[in-house]
């Protein structure tokens, strides 16, 4: 397995390229703001032919370099039905006025061939099985994905801004809502195990475990879960 990952833009965005190894075709998750030049440089260092893009939420330092990377490659790009309006009009995700400028430079709009997901879908790209979970809270269209565990690796868990290391993403934007991130927490995080690895949409690499034992909204959910009527955590979503 090949996961080269990298932070991109004003937001500091993580972009992902995956692909089986070294010289193959490859999946590349969200190559949000100034992420073009960072992906053709992945590709050229690791041999990779992209065969997809996967989106994990529609807010634009996740999908502001689809146009262009869809473009120079051929290739389709994957996004849940409910935050599909985001790639043509960005500032309806940032609860801006229609038209205000939005760092003068991007260009958005949608690449020339769009697929949309739903929950439970297991994509089949590159020689790879993602595993598609929707977790609103984020954004209404927000979705994870992840790697099945094989006898060298554990699972890879592809977080987006649902969860952290240490945080969840913010609720406050349009389309955003604690009680449905608690709810995806709970029903998307939990159950996966604690060697799963998390690669998030910000911040640094951690694991389930981890984030189980320390992350204060993930322990949140399990002692609800748990019936122990655990005070809220602070709400300090990035």
């Amino acid at each position: 397995m090949l996961i080269a990952g990298f932070p991109a833009g004003a937001w500091g965005t993580n972009c992902y390229l995956v692909a089986p190894a070294a010289g193959e075709e490859c999946v590349i998750i969200d190559p949000g703001h100034q992420a073009a030049e960072g992906v053709e440089e992945a590709l050229r260092k690791h041999r990779l032919k992209p065969v997809a893009v996967v989106l994990t939420h529609g807010h634009i330092d996740h999908v502001a370099s689809v146009v262009p990377v869809c473009g120079a490659h051929g290739v389709p790009a994957w996004i849940h039905p409910e935050d599909r309006y985001m790639m043509t009009d960005p500032s309806m995700g940032l609860g801006r006025a229609i038209g205000t400028p939005l760092l003068g430079e991007l260009t958005v709009g949608e690449p020339d061939d769009v697929k949309e997901l739903t929950d439970g879908a297991r994509l089949d790209l590159a020689g790879l099985e993602l595993t598609v979970a929707h977790a609103p809270g984020h954004t209404k269209g927000s979705v994870t994905f992840r790697l099945p565990e094989t006898a060298e690796i554990p699972s890879v868990f592809f977080s987006g801004d649902l969860l952290f290391a240490g945080s969840i993403g913010r609720t406050d934007l349009p389309g955003g809502d604690m009680d449905e991130m608690l709810a995806s927490l709970a029903r998307v995080c939990l159950p996966l195990d604690d060697s799963t690895v998390v690669l998030s949409g910000h911040g640094a690499q951690t694991t389930i475990g981890q984030e189980r034992a320390t992350n204060p909204y993930l322990r949140e959910v399990a002692a609800v879960r748990q019936g122990n009527g655990a005070s809220p955590a602070p709400r300090r979503g990035m």
